[in-house]
């Protein structure tokens, strides 16, 4: 299938690696079929591409990638509605924000994605510790890391 985004132009994507949102996103309820744009081979940041709105995206993270002890409870009821056998069939991914010269993300609502039969997600935890910006990285920093 053609994906027509605002930032990478129309791109292909295999109809099998479209995901679907059933219930949409948090504030995009209306937005049920996105895929997952991947800049190169080695990136941990991806884009969410919405399939229908070549407008929206969301940039996404591996959250443990940045927070090891980060994760994401996922309930009985939830892992029918994903039909998840096994846990290990499931992709967490957490919307990136940038803040002034730091990388945030929404851990306290993460995306959670059946990788094999590409259902999603978007959870809301009720646990505290977790927020809708926990710092993930300083640009600054990374910059100054790479120069």
């Amino acid at each position: 299938m053609q994906v027509r985004t605002t930032r990478f132009g129309t791109v292909d994507i295999a109809d099998d690696k479209a995901i679907h949102f059933p219930k949409g996103l948090l504030g995009f309820n209306e937005h049920k079929t996105f895929c997952l744009l991947q800049p190169n081979d080695d990136a941990c940041f991806f884009w969410l591409q919405s399939v229908d709105d070549p407008g929206l995206a969301f940039v996404v993270t591996d959250p443990a990638l940045f927070v090891p002890d980060y994760t994401a409870p996922i309930r009985k009821e939830q892992m029918e509605t994903l039909q998840l056998e096994t846990l290990e069939d499931a992709q967490v991914f957490v919307i990136v924000n940038k803040i002034d010269d730091a990388l945030t993300g929404n851990l306290q609502g993460p995306l959670v994605v059946n990788t094999a039969n590409r259902c999603g997600e978007q959870l809301v935890l009720a646990e505290k510790r977790w927020t809708t910006r926990h710092h993930l990285m300083s640009l600054r920093q990374a910059a100054q890391a790479t120069a």
